[in-house]
């Protein structure tokens, strides 16, 4: 029993030792700012997007799916059916480009961008001015 006694002091130390530590390791010593790391939180799409400086692609006649991946997710895309037969653009992939705004070559001012587009087997020609 006189080693149990003995050693009771250093185990509680020990023990006080390690929740101290654990502790102090919880509480950050500075302000959390941005580092390599957080990259994803700080590209979250805000209420109010605002235009980006860059100038628009020459993407008509292109597939609107790869258009909109080239634009990234910073940019704010609407596809309209061309058609006028006011169809939703459910899938992008299956649809190609007949017109944007702004058009190619021009810097993007505004968002959201619109593409105006049709069915990859229909043809631009048949498309109805806005």
């Amino acid at each position: 029993m006189t080693t149990i006694k003995l050693l009771r002091p250093a185990l509680a130390a020990t023990l006080l030792a390690s929740v101290t530590a654990c502790g102090a390791s919880a509480v950050p010593d500075v302000s959390p700012g941005p580092t390599a790391g957080s990259a994803s939180a700080e590209t979250r799409r805000s209420a109010n997007p605002r235009p980006v400086a860059a100038i628009m692609p020459d993407v008509i006649g292109g597939n609107a799916g790869r258009a909109h991946e080239q634009m990234g997710s910073d940019t704010d895309v609407i596809f309209k059916d061309a058609s006028g037969q006011g169809r939703p653009v459910d899938d992008p992939a299956a649809w190609k480009i007949c017109t944007s705004q702004p058009g190619p070559n021009q810097q993007i001012t505004d968002f959201p961008v619109v593409f105006g587009v049709v069915e990859v087997s229909e043809s631009c020609k048949d498309t109805v001015p806005e």
